[in-house]
């Protein structure tokens, strides 16, 4: 049986202190005025069930989706009509993995940010997990994969690296449970944990190679796109 408990400091002051010192990937990747798609994720992190701390939920993306085909991510998707981010980023996961909106509660949000290859304005949204329960797929067109991961992984030296992605743009990457964590993910995990004052310091002269399987995403997607001649 699950018991409530109350958000952790850290995570009630992460809004605050990011607003406070704003990144400058923020204005880098500032939405248009008026953008044609709008989404929002949860950052749902919960006091973890197996050991000391906590876990911050992420999911592993179909890979028959049309854009950022298996890549690792935070639960959410596009608003419906009327809905706000908050309330697209609770639907979204509850759609997905199955997380009960009544059991969790909204602590704050960090800026839009612009997603280029999918046009899309995203909301991160934070959540504190006051009730956790099972989580599960559950629509396997949408999500491959589930995982709670302890914030003690990801910040961990060792599971942290700067990766380059297809596009030449070069950010932070984690290594955790088997899952490859690079791109906007990566990055709002990062500014999430600086926000926190949780990182611990990590070698950020240590690159990784992208896997292959991203890098042939990126290649068929910009063919596809490629004006055709006659």
């Amino acid at each position: 049986m699950s018991t409530q408990s109350d958000p952790p400091s850290w995570l009630l002051g992460a809004e605050a202190a990011l607003h406070a010192d704003l990144p400058g990937w923020f204005s880098q990747f500032a939405p248009p005025s008026d953008p044609p798609r709008r989404s929002a994720v949860l950052m749902l992190v919960g006091e973890s069930d197996l050991h000391d701390g906590h876990d911050i939920v992420l999911t592993e993306r179909s890979g028959s989706l049309r854009s950022h085909a298996s890549q690792v991510s935070f639960p959410g998707g596009k608003l419906d009509p009327g809905e706000t981010s908050v309330d697209a980023a609770l639907r979204e996961t509850w759609e997905e993995v199955g997380a009960e909106p009544a059991g969790i509660e909204v602590v704050g949000s960090f800026p839009d940010l612009w997603l280029g290859p999918s046009e899309n304005a995203v909301t991160p949204v934070l959540g504190w997990w006051r009730d956790p329960g099972p989580l599960r797929v559950v629509d396997p067109g949408e999500v491959a994969r589930v995982e709670r991961i302890p914030v003690a992984d990801l910040v961990n030296p060792a599971n942290r690296f700067m990766v380059k992605g297809p596009s030449g743009y070069t950010g932070p990457g984690f290594e955790v449970a088997g899952l490859f964590v690079w791109g906007f993910t990566a990055q709002l995990l990062s500014v999430l944990l600086d926000a926190a004052e949780l990182t611990q310091p990590w070698d950020d002269s240590a690159h990784r190679r992208l896997p292959w399987r991203f890098v042939r995403q990126y290649l068929t997607r910009s063919v596809a796109r490629r004006p055709t001649t006659r």
